[in-house]
């Protein structure tokens, strides 16, 4: 595997520990977001900057069904 295809460790850390900071699921983990809700950022625009970009990754490892990826990140908080 290229390092281009390899995920971000550090990316994937941020995705257990970061907390959505507004809205309906405030204070909720990013990755513990329902996928009704990425969904709609889908649709109305994703956040700028830093947030964003990680609630459009978090989006696409739901829809993906590749949430086990984080389980072992989970499991050392």
């Amino acid at each position: 595997m290229t390092d281009d295809l390899k995920p971000d460790g550090e990316l994937l850390v941020q995705l257990v520990i970061m907390k959505m900071p507004f809205g309906k699921y405030k204070d909720r983990l990013l990755c513990d977001l329902p996928v009704s809700y990425l969904e709609w950022f889908q649709r109305e625009g994703f956040p700028k900057g830093k947030l964003g970009m990680l609630l459009q990754t978090m989006y696409e490892i739901k829809i993906n069904g590749i949430e086990d990826l984080l389980r072992p990140l989970k499991n050392m908080r």
